[in-house]
C-alpha cells in the first residue's frame, strides 16, 4: 500500500467510522456490577469455598502466611466450576518471563472419560504448579539451551480471572516462573521476594516507634500508562512501525505539539469510543482504571489506575497494555507503546507512583499537616533519600532499554541522573534538620482566584516539579523514568530492596539506643536524621532537571549520569548491587548476571532489527521513489529552454546529491552490521557507538528527500498524516 493510498484509506475509515459491534450500554449494566465480574475475587471465594478453606486462603493472601496445600483441591474445584459457568473451556498459568511480555500456555478442562464422553477436571496439583517448556525463554546463561524444564507456581496473592474472546473464554491463573533448579526466570518471583524483605525491615522501624499492625507492610504502585493511537492503514504501510514500533524515517510535520492544544483537549470520537471499551474490559478484570485524557503529543493518550498493592498493580498493568493493543484493533487503530515512536515530539513514559504502608497504617510517606513534628514520616522519607543516593545507578539500570534511551533526557522526560524532588516544605524541614533544630514547616495556604462566584481554593505548601525523575508528590514518590513498554516489576524490585536495606540501617542505628525514655529516643531520632541529611542531601534537587547546568552540578555532587543502556546495565553486577540483592534474598549473583546478559542481548537485537530495517527501507522504498522523481525532473529539464530550466537543474542536482549521500550512508551501515561483536557488552557498546549514529545519518538524508520529493511519489505515510488523522 502506498503512502497516498494509506492516507485515503485512513480518511475513509474516519469519515465512515462505525463501531464493529453494538455500542456499549452502561444503562443496562451498572459499572459497579461490571467491575470485577470476571475475577475469582474475595467475594466469589467467600460464596463458593467452605468457611475453613476460605479462612485458610484469606490468611495467606492478607497476612502472607504459608499456603496450606491441603486446600488446593477444594479451591481448584470451585475455581473450575466458576470458570465453566462463565463459558471457559481452558485454563492457563499466566507468567511474565524476562522478555517483559506476558506468556501463557492453554490446557483444556475436558478429559475423555473412556465412554465417548468427556468430564471437566482441574485438580489442586494443576492449580498450584504447571510445567511449560522453558527452553525458548531467555535465561541469560542460567541454564543450557537443551534444558527445557521450567515450573509455574500459583501466586495466590493475585486473583485468577477470566479473559473473553469472541469465541469463548478461558481461565487465567497468575503464577511465578522458575527453572528446575529454582532460579527466577520471570519478573514476579523477585518482586514477591523483595516485598517480603521490605515488610521485615519496615516492621522493625515501626516497632521502635511503638506502631503496631497485624498486616504486612507492603509497597503500593500506581503506573500512569502513556500510549499512541495510529490508524492501522498507516502502520501496514510502515515496516518500521510494524516491526520496530517506532518510525525510523520521517520528516517533521509543519505542526507538532508546540501549540500545546492536544493536552487535555477534547478526545476524538473514535478514540473516546476505544477508551470506553478499554475501561469496560478492564473493569471486568478488576483493574481500577480512573483517569483517561489526551497527552501532550498529537495522537498520544494516557490511562491511569488507582493505587494498588505492588504485585497486583504489576499484573494489572500487563493487562492494561494487552487490552490497549487488543481493543485498538477493533477500532481500526494500532496502539504504539514504544517510548519514542516519533522524533521531534514527546515520547511515552509510565510514571510509577510508589509508596509503602498497608490498610491499617495508610501511606508511611504521608507527612500529615505538620511534617516537622512527624518523626516516623521523616525517618521513612530520609531512608528513601538515602536509598536513592546509594543505589540511584541501580534504579537507572532498571529502566535501561534501547527504546527508553531515545526518551530519557529529552524535553519530556527526566534525565538519566537520579535525583529527588521533595518540594519547598520538606526541603525546608530537612534543611532545619541539618542545622540541628526543627521548629516549623510551611503550611498550606488559600488561593483567592478573584471571582466572587468561585470559592477560595486550598493551596499546597509547594509546587510540583515535572523534570525530576523521583519526585515527592504529597504522600508518595513518583518515579518518572520507567518506559511505557516496560514492566513496572523491575523498578519496584529495586525500590523495595533499596528501601529494605535503608530501613535495616535505620532500625539497626536506633536499636543501639537500647531501652530509653521517649525524650532520649526522640533525641536519637533527630541525631540520626541529621546524620542522614548531611551524608545524603546531595540527592535532593528541586530545580530544572532538563537544564544543562544540572548536568554540571550533578557531576560536582558525584551523582552518576548513565546516559545509555550499555553504560547502565553493568551496574546490575557491580559489587554493591550483588551484595544488596543477595543479603536480602531477592536475587542471587547468578540471577543478576543472567538479567544483565538478557537485557544486553535484547538491546543488541533491537538495534540490529532497526538497522536492517533502515537499510531495506532506504533501498526498496525511499531510493526508488526519489529515483522516479529524479527521472521526472531530468525529463522536464531536457524539455525546457528558458529560466525554468536552471531552476529545475538546481532541484535535480539537489535530489541527486541527497540520493547519493543516502545510498553511501546505507552502504556504510551495512558494512558496520557485518561486524562480529565480542562479548555481549562489547557488542552492545558497538551498536550504541557505531551503528546508531550510522542509522541516523541514513535517516538524515532520507528525511531531507521527503521534504523535496513529490508527495504523490513518496511511499511512506508522513508524520502529519499519522499524527493528525485519527
Amino acid at each position: 500500500m502506498s503512502g497516498i493510498q494509506a492516507r485515503l484509506n485512513a480518511i475513509s475509515a474516519i469519515i465512515n467510522y462505525k463501531p464493529s459491534h453494538a455500542p456499549l450500554n452502561f444503562s443496562e449494566t451498572k459499572p459497579t456490577d461490571v467491575f470485577g465480574s470476571n475475577v475469582f475475587s474475595d467475594i466469589v471465594m467467600k460464596e463458593r469455598l467452605p468457611k475453613h478453606v476460605y479462612k485458610s486462603l484469606k490468611k495467606t493472601i492478607a497476612f502472607g502466611e504459608k499456603l496450606d496445600a491441603s486446600v488446593a483441591d477444594v479451591v481448584a474445584n470451585a475455581m473450575k466450576d466458576w470458570a465453566i459457568e462463565k463459558g471457559a473451556t481452558h485454563f492457563t498459568h499466566v507468567f511474565y518471563p524476562l522478555t517483559g511480555l506476558t506468556a501463557e500456555k492453554h490446557d483444556a478442562f475436558l478429559v475423555p472419560d473412556g465412554d465417548g464422553s468427556a468430564i471437566a477436571e482441574f485438580s489442586g496439583k494443576l492449580l498450584i504448579q504447571g510445567e511449560p517448556d522453558a527452553s525458548s525463554f531467555p535465561s541469560g546463561g542460567l541454564r543450557a539451551t537443551f534444558e527445557a524444564r521450567g515450573y509455574t507456581a500459583w501466586d495466590v496473592t493475585s486473583p485468577a480471572y477470566i479473559l473473553e474472546n469472541p469465541n469463548g473464554t478461558f481461565l487465567c491463573i497468575p503464577t511465578v516462573f522458575v527453572s528446575w533448579t529454582g532460579e527466577a526466570l520471570d519478573k514476579k518471583t523477585p518482586l514477591l521476594r523483595s516485598l517480603q524483605a521490605l515488610n521485615k525491615q519496615a516492621k522493625r522501624v515501626l516497632k521502635l516507634f511503638g506502631t503496631t499492625t497485624t498486616l504486612p507492610v507492603t509497597a503500593f504502585a500506581g503506573p500512569e500508562q502513556e500510549y499512541f493511537l495510529i490508524d492501522r492503514n498507516f502502520v501496514f504501510s510502515r515496516p518500521d512501525l510494524l516491526l520496530a514500533g517506532r518510525s525510523l524515517f520521517g520528516a517533521r510535520s509543519a505542526k507538532g505539539q508546540e501549540f500545546e492544544d492536544q493536552y487535555f483537549g477534547v478526545i476524538p470520537r473514535r478514540v473516546l469510543a476505544f477508551m470506553m471499551e478499554v475501561d469496560r474490559e478492564l473493569y471486568k478484570l478488576g483493574v481500577p482504571v480512573k483517569t483517561r485524557h489526551n497527552e501532550v503529543a498529537p495522537s498520544q493518550f494516557e490511562i491511569a489506575p488507582i493505587f494498588e498493592q505492588g504485585n497486583l498493580a504489576t499484573d494489572h498493568n500487563q493487562m492494561v497494555m494487552t487490552t490497549l493493543r487488543t481493543v485498538a484493533k477493533r477500532y481500526g487503530m494500532t496502539c504504539l507503546l514504544h517510548e519514542k515512536p516519533f522524533a521531534g515530539i514527546n515520547g511515552s513514559g509510565k510514571h510509577l507512583n510508589y509508596s509503602i504502608g498497608n490498610a491499617e497504617l495508610g501511606s508511611l510517606f504521608d507527612p500529615g499537616d505538620t511534617p516537622h513534628s512527624n518523626a516516623q514520616f521523616l525517618v521513612f522519607c530520609a531512608a528513601t533519600l538515602r536509598a536513592l543516593h546509594k543505589y540511584g545507578a541501580l534504579l537507572r539500570a532498571t529502566v535501561a532499554t534501547a527504546s527508553n534511551d531515545h526518551r530519557l533526557g529529552a524535553n519530556e522526560a527526566p534525565p538519566a541522573i537520579m535525583s529527588a524532588y521533595v518540594g519547598e516544605q520538606l526541603a525546608d524541614v530537612f534543611e532545619q534538620i541539618k542545622k540541628g533544630e526543627v521548629k516549623s514547616s510551611k503550611q498550606k495556604g488559600v488561593m483567592n482566584i478573584g471571582v466572587d462566584t468561585l470559592p477560595p481554593l486550598p493551596m499546597d505548601p509547594g509546587d510540583r516539579n515535572r523534570t525530576s525523575p523521583f519526585a515527592f508528590t504529597g504522600n508518595r514518590f513518583e518515579f518518572r523514568a520507567v518506559g511505557s513498554l516496560q514492566s513496572i516489576a523491575g523498578s519496584q524490585v529495586a525500590l523495595n530492596t533499596m528501601m529494605a536495606e535503608s530501613l535495616d540501617y535505620v532500625a539497626t542505628e536506633l536499636e543501639k539506643l537500647g531501652k530509653v525514655n521517649k525524650t532520649k529516643f526522640n533525641e536519637g531520632v533527630q541525631q540520626l536524621l541529621q546524620k542522614l541529611m548531611k551524608e545524603h542531601d546531595a540527592i535532593i534537587f528541586n530545580g530544572d532537571g532538563y537544564g544543562e547546568a544540572w548536568h554540571k552540578e550533578a557531576k560536582k555532587r558525584g551523582l552518576p549520569n548513565l546516559k545509555t543502556t550499555p553504560e547502565a546495565l553493568p551496574v546490575l553486577t557491580s559489587k554493591e548491587v550483588v551484595e544488596l540483592f543477595t543479603k536480602y534474598g531477592v536475587l542471587s549473583e547468578a540471577e543478576l548476571k543472567s538479567r544483565q546478559e538478557i537485557y544486553l542481548e535484547q538491546y543488541v537485537k533491537t538495534i540490529s532489527t532497526e538497522a536492517n530495517l533502515v537499510i531495506r527501507m532506504a533501498r526498496t522504498s525511499i531510493f526508488p521513489a526519489a529515483m522516479r522523481y529524479q527521472g521526472e525532473l531530468a525529463a522536464t529539464c531536457s524539455n525546457l529552454k528558458n529560466i525554468g530550466h536552471d531552476i529545475k537543474m538546481v532541484a535535480l542536482e539537489d535530489v541527486t546529491d541527497k540520493l547519493r549521500a543516502m545510498q553511501a550512508e546505507a552502504d556504510k551501515l551495512e558494512k558496520l552490521m557485518a561486524h562480529e561483536g565480542g562479548d555481549t557488552l562489547a557488542h552492545a557498546k558497538y551498536m550504541c557507538d557505531k551503528v546508531l549514529p550510522a542509522m541516523n545519518k541514513v535517516r538524515e538524508y532520507a528525511d531531507a528527500l521527503e521534504a523535496v520529493v513529490a508527495d504523490d511519489l513518496w511511499p511512506l505515510p508522513s508524520y502529519q498524516e499519522m499524527l493528525f488523522i485519527r
